[in-house]
């Protein structure tokens, strides 16, 4: 949301909700500087209308009150906009407790203490809580902050991504749905306009900054987004086929992870049976020479087709 328009929205709600009595839209266009700019009261009318569904869209309750001359005000009231009271068992305290530790970088750092201080200005009773292991979120990704903004806000966004095979970055229009953190990496699933299907990208491989786009989204947020079954099918968790795989000694952990069988070869070599789904051939890319695919002959022609690509680059 644009900073004018924020502005615009806290200065209605206070106007409607520090009134004694219901407002008129002529009145509230004289008390708000922001409604002095629009020329013609068409103008305005389209304004005031988007702002107040905006208020309701955000809780806000508005009453619309017609007066005996017929004209109409607007009000919202406070008794009719306050938050009930705030009760939290212990464990929940804790567990809120916990969560204020678990990010690491100062905004929300910040935001998290700020929100524990109110509740315990509010009565809600915390207790320190101390624990072997630190919870952290470690978010080194410059992408991550505005990505997470256009998800919860609804906006697209456009941003340079290389892809494990491309020697440059590409640029990429998404609609972003959700974010998660997988296997120490964060990745962001949504609608990719250019392609016209759901796409996941891994942050750490957008390149450049993240701008943000006008205009809502085009196509409807799915209900739930595993972000993490995704990932896992793109880069063959789950699937049914196998994989055999010469891997060089000391590399390659993420791989001995998955394996199904681990059969040594030589002092230098090992051969593994791993998971084979689509989207192995470009995790595979990412261990250069020290992965070679040995079967089946599709993937191998990929993996190499993958390779030739980045050395044409």
């Amino acid at each position: 949301m644009a900073i004018a328009k924020a502005e615009r929205l806290m200065n209605l709600a206070l106007c409607l909700m520090n009134t004694r009595r219901p407002v008129s839209k002529r009145e509230l266009r004289t008390s708000i500087e922001a409604y002095h700019e629009p020329g013609s009261d068409e103008a305005f009318n389209r304004m005031f209308e988007r702002d107040k569904d905006d208020l309701r869209e955000l809780g806000l309750v508005i009453d619309t009150v017609e007066s005996l001359d017929g004209e109409i005000g607007y009000q919202a009231r406070r008794d009719r906009n306050r938050l009930p009271e705030i009760a939290l068992d212990a464990e929940e305290a804790a567990a809120l407790a916990l969560t204020a530790k678990v990010w690491q970088q100062a905004r929300f750092a910040e935001a998290a203490s700020g929100a524990l201080q109110k509740l315990r200005a509010a009565g809600v009773p915390f207790e320190e809580v101390h624990s072997a292991l630190e919870p952290r979120i470690p978010v080194p990704e410059p992408a991550f902050e505005p990505l997470m903004v256009a998800t919860r806000e609804r906006r697209a966004v456009a941003f340079e991504y290389r892809k494990a095979n491309a020697a440059r970055p590409e640029p990429r229009q998404v609609e972003p749905w959700a974010l998660e953190c997988w296997r120490g990496h964060w990745y962001v699933a949504g609608w990719d306009r250019d392609r016209a299907a759901v796409r996941v990208f891994r942050l750490s491989r957008i390149t450049g900054r993240v701008r943000t786009r006008a205009g809502g989204l085009t196509v409807k947020v799915p209900d739930h987004v595993d972000v993490r079954a995704t990932v896992e099918t793109w880069a063959g968790e789950g699937a049914t086929a196998t994989a055999r795989i010469r891997l060089r000694r000391g590399s390659g952990y993420p791989l001995r992870a998955k394996a199904l069988r681990t059969v040594p070869v030589d002092e230098e070599w090992e051969e593994l049976e791993i998971p084979y789904g689509h989207g192995l051939d470009a995790w595979l890319v990412e261990y250069g020479p020290d992965a070679i695919v040995l079967e089946p002959a599709e993937l191998r022609a990929e993996v190499v087709d993958r390779l030739r690509a980045v050395a044409k680059g």
